[in-house]
């Protein structure tokens, strides 16, 4: 697929879907084609960073939360469109050579992974043209990845893994999931959620080219 930057705004694809469903698989697969992957988590550890906070999931819950506290429960894809703006303008100064590879630098077509709630993609579209696609996997497949990726939030039992598929629904993601532009299912194998997710996607981006943001926002 080529990307082509005809456009005044970028189009920004936003990831939904509960923990472990698939979401940076079908991220990884929209960098190979030439988009920029920025990660609503990566933003969240950031910021816990920032106050010194080890990357434990309860630590990222709650600075989550307060985030979305203190400034609305928007705060992240704020913070989120802030960094495509910055990244978007940095085509004025650098010019077409970076466009496509993925770094952000030139490039129009950006997929936002960790999408939350609806509330977060209408703000997102202040920054550009939005669409939602929404992984859907089993509990028990999404328990099992989690346990295998092994990274520092990881649930520690099946009792962290439900209050954090809790905490997500409790601020709205499963709205998002179920008013999202596309649903892809991740319940066979890598291959085939990557295939249908970039099928997807593809479709969407010869709309954007070919009718520009009216057609999305």
């Amino acid at each position: 697929m080529v990307l082509k930057k005809e456009k005044d705004k970028p189009l920004i694809v936003c990831i939904t879907g509960l923990p472990g469903s698939g979401k940076t698989t079908v991220a990884d697969a929209l960098k190979g084609i030439g988009f920029t992957v920025i990660s609503m988590g990566d933003v969240v550890r950031r910021e816990a960073k920032k106050r010194g906070l080890e990357l434990t999931d309860a630590n990222l819950g709650k600075v989550m939360l307060e985030l979305r506290s203190i400034h609305g429960p928007d705060a992240i894809a704020m913070l989120v469109g802030e960094d495509i703006r910055r990244l978007s303008a940095d085509e004025e100064s650098e010019g077409d050579g970076e466009r496509g590879k993925g770094n952000g630098k030139g490039n129009c077509y950006f997929a936002v992974d960790g999408l939350r709630s609806i509330r977060e993609a209408e703000r997102l579209k202040e920054y550009g043209a939005v669409k939602v696609l929404a992984v859907h996997a089993s509990r028990e497949r999404r328990f099992n990845f989690l346990l295998k990726r092994g990274r520092s939030d990881a649930p520690s039992d099946i009792k962290e893994f439900y209050a954090r598929d809790k905490r997500e629904i409790d601020v709205g993601i499963a709205e998002a999931i179920a008013l999202s532009d596309a649903i892809v299912s991740n319940d066979t194998s890598k291959d085939e959620l990557v295939k249908n997710a970039i099928s997807v996607v593809q479709r969407w981006v010869e709309e954007y080219n070919r009718d520009g943001n009216q057609s999305f926002n």
